[in-house]
């Protein structure tokens, strides 16, 4: 028998639809029946392609007597994070502020207006695995009875908890300081420092692709100020393309298939929880596009072809967009999908090029995972070895092929489309591709026709069924970055569409301030104004898996005041910066991309207006590619008197137009 999440459109509730758990989803009358019942509320989030969501949900809520013990004493809600960030957002940061880490799955312990008062979370279903956190079942048995006899400090913490969460959205605010470009040398010295110089990435396992970091050290590595400091020059290239060579070369990257995986469980890049994200490989792409301008490395193009491979096999949809996620297990097994034995690899390549292919690709006798099997990671650095094995991998791919596969999650996420067109489309910048160019205006006019309406509101998902949902400021945010993003070069590639892209930009950035803008103090809220069923309303100021939203507002911006000259976006824009002392001084890694938005912003923003020399495109395109990046938009001339040839302005600064593509490079990149 099911539940209420039978009929749900999202597939993480409906993985739990058959549940013995008398799950409720999202909505009104789960806190009614709590409040009726007067029982706490339990909210689980999670999300289809999590694998701890997955083992927590066979072992506990799978179990008709640990079913009984939650149904008992809890009215239980189930929510989909990528569906609902905003909700997410919020329990993610209680739990965050009660035991210092957060995680999914996310389970929180409610009062019945959805106050939390207690969570964590993965927890066992027994005491066997040795870890330092209490049983799901007795800790069921515990709520409920500090619910019943401790009524007012259960109320106590949940007012705290509140108080603190509201607190927080304004803290940098009330912790203003007197703005200093230093802080952002500081804030890139502070992370080179936590740089593991062996294998890449930040800290110790696990480690996850940081992107967002990798951004803003590239935006500081072309300052005028980095230049004239050589250690920083060489310390910054070293931390990019260490990290970016260990996640290539590493397991994280599915080696025979394209594509980045969550996170890896080691330093090592070896070993990933499998389930590969949309937001994470439309990062990636954008970082090493980045890259490739900076350093021109051959490995670089590379990893972007197969990851942009992977994406357009396994993860578009034939109705426009790109699906959320892949599952990171098969067949009740995690990584089972991905991983090979060398008998596996022998049979299928034969003796002499299997030996190769397992030398390679670290296929070992032992094995590099579990029960004998290897998780393919390139040993050499050597490209003309890996691209000689490329036909092998494609045979390795096809026999892969035919194993059970792992689910992918359906829906389409406007925010995560967003990230991935924004990738896609620099990637195409960066080696001059205007196929991948063109799949990221399919992208986006998938999303401008399907998820945004006519007054700029943002739809958040689209099922089979049809779009649903009401936008957090991540949809707009993203959304706006990605339309400019697209609009500042791709009238190289196809003229008379540059403008469209920023027109569009300018509603959605119009439509955000009028929702999500703070009246009363810097910053954008996360929901919108007229949004009522949360508890706080709480500002995004931290990269976490995806980048900050109000991060994002500070890229789209300072853009649109580039362009259009407009004061309105640059006053808010400085008003938001002016937090960034207090906030880089707190967590810089966590303001990463908000950070690289005011180095970019600082280096100037550049828009070249067009006249007459159309013919010279294609060699203007192949040699920005050669070109460290900066934002820049090819737009063309609004003055129909505007002589022929390329005019450079940043700020209120123009130059003469110029014919000569040598002269306008001189000046983009001095």
């Amino acid at each position: 028998m099911g539940n209420r999440l039978e009929g749900s459109s999202s597939l993480y509730l409906k993985q739990h639809a058959d549940n013995p758990v008398d799950w409720w989803p999202w909505c009104d009358d789960a806190f009614e029946e709590a409040k009726r019942r007067d029982v706490p509320l339990l909210i689980s989030i999670g999300y289809s392609a999590c694998h701890w969501c997955h083992v927590m949900a066979h072992e506990s809520f799978e179990s008709d007597y640990i079913a009984g013990l939650m149904n008992r004493n809890l009215v239980c809600v189930k929510v989909d994070r990528e569906e609902r960030p905003d909700v997410d957002h919020i329990y993610m940061e209680a739990v965050q502020m009660m035991n210092q880490n957060g995680g999914w799955p996310l389970n929180v312990f409610c009062l019945p207006d959805g106050r939390p008062f207690y969570g964590g979370t993965y927890f066992p279903p027994d005491e066997k695995r040795g870890m330092q956190v209490m049983p799901w079942p007795q800790l069921v048995m515990r709520i409920s009875e500090f619910y019943k006899k401790e009524r007012a400090e259960c109320e106590s913490n949940a007012e705290s908890i509140v108080k603190n969460l509201e607190h927080l959205s304004d803290a940098y605010v009330r912790q203003a300081k007197q703005w200093d470009s230093r802080l952002l040398f500081e804030a890139a010295d502070h992370i080179n420092e936590r740089h593991d110089d062996e294998y890449g990435g930040f800290g110790s396992a696990p480690k996850f692709p940081p992107s967002m970091t990798l951004d803003f050290l590239l935006a500081v590595r072309n300052t005028r100020r980095c230049a004239q400091d050589p250690d920083l020059v060489e310390r910054i290239d070293k931390v990019v393309n260490t990290t970016l060579h260990g996640m290539a070369h590493g397991g994280i990257f599915d080696q025979f298939g394209g594509g980045f995986c969550r996170y890896s469980v080691d330093k090592f890049w070896l070993i990933p929880h499998f389930e590969k994200m949309a937001y994470d490989n439309g990062l990636l792409l954008d970082v090493y596009a980045k890259a490739f301008h900076q350093y021109q490395d051959a490995m670089y193009p590379l990893i972007m072809e197969e990851t942009i491979g992977w994406l357009v096999r396994e993860m578009a949809s034939d109705e426009g967009g790109f699906f959320s996620a892949i599952d990171a297990d098969s067949g009740g097994e995690e990584g089972i999908f991905y991983c090979w034995n060398r008998e596996q690899i022998i049979e299928a390549l034969g003796e002499e090029l299997g030996s190769e292919v397992c030398e390679t690709y670290l296929i070992t006798e032992k094995g590099t995972f579990e029960e004998g099997l290897s998780n393919p990671a390139l040993s050499t650095s050597d490209l003309n070895r890996r691209q000689s094995l490329y036909d092998a991998r494609m045979q390795l791919l096809a026999k892969r092929e035919t194993r059970e596969k792992p689910g992918i999650d359906r829906k389409r996420l406007t925010a995560w489309n967003a990230l991935l067109m924004r990738g896609i489309a620099e990637a195409g910048f960066s080696l001059g591709r205007s196929d991948w160019v063109g799949l990221a205006e399919a992208t986006g006019e998938w999303l401008w026709a399907e998820m945004i309406e006519t007054a700029g509101d943002i739809f958040p998902v689209a099922y089979p069924e049809g779009p649903v949902g009401v936008g957090t400021l991540n949809d707009y945010a993203f959304t706006a970055e990605a339309f400019l993003a697209l609009a500042s070069r791709v009238e190289l590639f196809a003229q008379g569409s540059a403008e469209r892209w920023v027109n569009r930009a300018k509603v959605i950035v119009d439509r955000a301030i009028e929702k999500f803008l703070d009246s009363e103090k810097p910053g954008f809220f996360l929901t919108a104004r007229d949004q009522d069923d949360l508890i706080v309303r709480k500002k995004d100021w931290h990269d976490n898996a995806i980048p900050s939203a109000n991060a994002g507002m500070l890229h789209a911006l300072s853009s649109l005041a580039a362009i259009s000259g407009e004061g309105r976006y640059h006053k808010i824009y400085q008003e938001i910066v002016d937090l960034y002392p207090a906030l880089i001084s707190n967590v810089s890694s966590a303001a990463s991309h908000g950070m690289a938005a005011i180095v970019r912003d600082l280096t100037g923003i550049a828009v070249v207006r067009a006249n007459g020399v159309e013919h010279l495109y294609p060699d203007l395109i192949e040699g920005l590619s050669a070109k460290p990046w900066r934002r820049v938009f090819f737009l063309p001339a609004d003055d129909p008197d505007q002589a022929d040839g390329f005019q450079l302005c940043v700020g209120q600064h123009c130059t003469v137009p110029t014919t000569q593509i040598d002269q306008l490079f001189e000046e983009l990149v001095g």
